[in-house]
């Protein structure tokens, strides 16, 4: 059987899926992210849901956290975030919070394939889930300066 990119991101992105609390307030490992960086390295997160809303972190964010952290990079090419099992019907978008730090990281990530369905390998860019990016006009402004 052979491997692709999509199978690769999935089996790294289960090994983190174990939701558990960490303490009373603290949920977390119950939705994990692998992430393809522009150079191909792959890195992971998980969501950490807590408390007080303001501490709660998607798996996509931490995911980027990680590239960020230990790679330095901040250009994407694929995600594939779930629960316990592989991103089905158009149900694994990233979140408004998580779709607005990815292209804050990088104008390039609007290119960043998203996968919808692990099965039918259907894909959607973070452009056409963001396509009227208010930092586009930011992006103008600062250009014409």
């Amino acid at each position: 059987m052979d491997i692709d990119i999509w199978d690769e991101l999935y089996i790294k992105a289960k090994k983190f899926y174990h939701p558990q609390y960490i303490s009373p307030f603290i949920y977390s490992n119950h939705v994990v992210s692998a992430i393809e960086a522009n150079d191909g390295s792959i890195f992971t997160g998980f969501c950490i849901r807590s408390c007080s809303g303001v501490g709660n972190l998607c798996a996509e964010r931490v995911a980027a956290i990680n590239m960020l952290n230990n790679g330095g990079q901040t250009k994407i090419k694929k995600i594939i975030t779930f629960r316990d099992d592989p991103p089905i019907n158009n149900l694994s978008v990233p979140c408004g919070a998580c779709r607005e730090f990815l292209m804050q990281l990088s104008i390039e990530n609007k290119k960043t394939q998203i996968l919808l369905d692990y099965y039918t390998r259907k894909i959607v860019t973070l452009g056409e889930l963001i396509p009227q990016w208010w930092g586009y006009e930011k992006l103008d402004e600062k250009n014409k300066s």
